[in-house]
């Protein structure tokens, strides 16, 4: 057995970013640009207000107050996406709405709570009191204010989100260049397994991990085939294996581990090649990685909780490398551990749990975690109701009550605090 890290490690020296894709620009949504967003306009193309209330000369306005207020006279009522048709001169004002475009002569806004007046109705016409005076610039947005035309808005390697969207689309970019989302074959191995719609008769049991493992492809951003379930025999299992070059990655569930029918890690070594097969690890040691022509290859083990482990540890990180993200691991915490672990000193262990702001923080654990029910790894109601790995070290047999152990928040994205 190798250890988790120098497993890791191995994995993702192996593993390369994917080539650019040109999306729709909501496709783009949590992608990873592949190419400088250049801006081809001013933001904001024009000096426009940022309240609703009066465009004025703020020396006119000098001295204005609530018990002697300067009267101006408006010139006409400017709403977004008109074009102004009067420069102010002395002594005048305009009427405008947020957004809309400020007038020549105009230096400030006045936003419509310091004034009063038939104006405010939206009229035209006559006069305004303005109740308070306004410094120059007040509550104008100038052109060029963001960004001028020519400046990088989005920098290849930015990951997209909702607001980069609205940017997109205020720079007029209905398509984007991003990594693309690699394509993940999905195999699950065992004469036992019945379809999800089937009621399992004696000795067979339904095929969840396909789906487990499907969910996890897309909440890493990868595209999930599932390709079928591999019988317990040599010749299925290579007929499904030897498609893996038609994907960007592959990942198994079941068969790599000692017994008789388990046939994957014999056959990925005649169709390809094996890099380990053993990692030191509970859940799931029978972790084998290798590769099937260009194609990485996942063997994980069968029980649903070591599939979805190794796939946290090994699969996912992957994923996102391929994606162009650099932030391949997932958030760690200290926590306060609620009950007592016996363990094999030789592997590391991987406990579900459930993280919680601790009673009473101290600096070494700002988090209290207790474990999330049976650690069984043909279980999947504890790893359902996780949102950490408690991760405990090899060289120990016993962790004690109180210990401060770190956890793996499955409840964060890689990159967040």
């Amino acid at each position: 057995m190798i250890p988790v890290e120098e497993a890791q490690s191995l994995v993702l020296a192996r593993i390369h970013r994917l080539e650019p894709e040109t999306v729709s620009v909501l496709d783009a949504l949590g992608c990873v640009l592949a190419a400088d967003i250049i801006s081809d306009i001013d933001v904001a193309p024009f000096d426009n207000s940022a309240m609703d209330g009066y465009a004025v000369r703020a020396n006119d306005t000098e001295g204005a107050s609530d018990g002697s207020p300067v009267v101006l006279r408006v010139l006409e009522h400017i709403a977004a996406g008109m074009v102004p048709q009067r420069e102010l001169g002395p002594g005048e004002v305009s009427r405008i709405m947020t957004g809309a475009p400020v007038p020549a002569g105009a230096d400030a806004v006045v936003m419509v709570e310091s004034t009063e007046g038939i104006e405010n109705a939206g009229g035209t016409g006559g006069t305004v009191a303005i109740k308070a005076p306004a410094a120059l610039g007040d509550h104008i947005r100038r052109a060029g204010e963001e960004m001028l035309a020519g400046d990088v808005a989005l920098r290849c390697g930015e990951i997209v989100g909702a607001a980069g969207i609205g940017l997109l689309a205020a720079l007029g970019r209905p398509t984007v260049e991003v990594y693309r989302r690699p394509r993940v074959a999905i195999v699950s191995t065992g004469d036992e397994l019945v379809d999800i719609t089937e009621r399992p008769g004696p000795g067979k049991i339904r095929n969840a991990n396909s789906y487990a493992l499907s969910a996890q492809v897309l909440l890493a951003g990868g595209v999930p085939h599932v390709l079928g379930v591999a019988r317990d025999n040599v010749a299925d299992t290579k007929a499904i294996l030897s498609r893996a070059p038609e994907f960007d990655l592959m990942v198994s569930t079941g068969g790599v581990s000692m017994g008789d029918f388990d046939v994957v890690k014999d056959v990925l070594a005649e169709i390809g090649d094996v890099d380990f097969w053993k990692v030191a690890m509970r859940p799931g040691a029978p972790q084998t990685y290798g590769t099937i022509g260009p194609t990485p290859f996942f063997g994980l083990p069968g029980n649903p909780t070591s599939t979805m482990v190794g796939f946290e540890l090994f699969v996912r990180p992957s994923i996102r490398k391929m994606r162009g993200f650099t932030a391949l691991a997932r958030p760690r915490v200290m926590a306060r551990l609620a009950t007592d672990v016996r363990k094999k000193s030789d592997r590391r262990y991987f406990l579900r749990g459930v993280l919680e702001p601790a009673a009473a923080p101290r600096a070494e654990a700002r988090y209290d975690v207790r474990l999330a029910g049976s650690q069984s790894s043909a279980m999947l109601t504890a790893m359902h109701r996780a949102n950490c790995l408690v991760s405990l070290p090899e060289h120990e047999s016993a962790v004690a009550a109180g210990s401060i152990v770190e956890c793996i928040r499955l409840d964060q994205e890689e990159g967040t605090v």
